[in-house]
């Protein structure tokens, strides 16, 4: 046994000693110093020797163990520092040198989109308004027919504050506080920032853009709403924009609408993008419910209205073709100049 430790050990050496990689150092340790490496395979095995002859060779075990788990960090740490050495050679730069090269800011992409909407919006008799972006229960939720035992709460993904405060979900919650302003008949849009606490992919941001939009008055119909958003998206894309209505669920609105546009990618014959539908979702939209006009205290006997909540990144992204939203959140400035 004695022999084969001392075997083993010259082996581990001989290895070592040819090592010029990081994952070769790695892979010896497991191999050797492991779970289920050899020297730890040898120290199980011990069991079967004579007492005298165990406590040698689980001694000498013991020490060549303990002996190249340190050579092992040592080498580590050495092939680690010459590679930053070797990389801080070939990408060393002088910062005292002069830069010919005058890199000048410029808006983002979102902010420039939502300028757009914004002017095609006030050349439609549009006001612009804000609203807090930590909001309470009542705006965010409870005035726009969620009470606190609706499931629909259950479809947006919350961050609440400890004084029961919340960062608002949706630019909905502006148009409760323009009608507890204004009277009829109403137009305004609210653009802005809003939060989710989900999970992120190509499509799905936790903080991304809104614009709510608001129209009131007497005999307003769904009509009108489809009017507005294909002027909008003929405004922003320069050429006619095909929309669909589908049926959704959204309690502020009744009856309410998932508004699609044909995917610009593919031209509606089915992509990565718009999942092979042909179609991308834009927003949910569809007349505002009486009880929300209640809460304005409008009477909704004599007023209606339309409501949507459009998506400034993915006009943003069909505009561009980008295809992941998470780069407008990104601070990658190579991915900014190209705007």
């Amino acid at each position: 046994m004695i022999e084969k430790i001392k075997e083993l050990e010259k082996e581990i050496s001989d290895i070592l000693s040819q090592v010029t990689e990081i994952d070769q150092v790695e892979k010896i340790r497991i191999d050797y110093l492991g779970k289920k490496g050899k020297i730890t395979s040898m120290l199980k095995s011990l069991g079967s020797l004579e007492l005298e002859n165990r406590k040698k060779a689980g001694a000498l075990l013991n020490k060549i163990k303990n002996t190249y788990m340190e050579k092992i960090n040592n080498l580590k740490e050495n092939l680690i520092s010459s590679m930053q050495n070797e990389m801080m050679k070939k990408e060393w730069v002088d910062v005292s040198l002069s830069s010919n090269t005058e890199f000048i800011g410029h808006i983002h992409p979102i902010t420039t989109m939502r300028y757009e909407v914004e002017d095609f919006f006030k050349s439609m008799g549009f006001m612009i308004a804000d609203g807090p972006w930590l909001e309470d229960d009542y705006h965010n939720f409870e005035a726009l027919n969620i009470p606190l035992d609706h499931p629909a709460r259950d479809m947006q993904d919350t961050f609440w504050t400890e004084d029961g405060r919340l960062l608002r979900t949706h630019t909905s919650c502006v148009q409760i506080r323009v009608m507890g302003k204004y009277s009829p008949p109403i137009r305004a849009i609210a653009p802005g920032r809003v939060f989710r606490y989900e999970s992120t992919d190509a499509s799905h941001e936790n903080t991304f853009n809104q614009v709510e939009g608001l129209m009131i008055d007497k005999g307003i119909s769904v009509s009108h709403l489809i009017y507005t958003m294909k002027t909008l998206l003929s405004h922003v894309f320069k050429k006619d924009i095909k929309v669909r209505l589908r049926p959704g669920y959204f309690p502020f609105v009744e009856p309410g609408f998932e508004l699609d546009f044909q995917c610009l990618f593919c031209g509606g014959e089915g992509c990565s993008v718009c999942k092979h539908t042909g179609w991308v979702e834009l927003m949910p939209c569809g007349l505002v419910h009486p009880n929300v006009l209640k809460h304005g205290n409008i009477d909704p006997d004599e007023y209606s209205g339309f409501a949507f909540g459009l998506g400034l990144d993915r006009l943003v992204m069909m505009r561009y073709g980008i295809n992941d939203i998470r780069y407008f959140n990104n601070p990658d400035i190579r991915f900014l100049r190209q705007f």
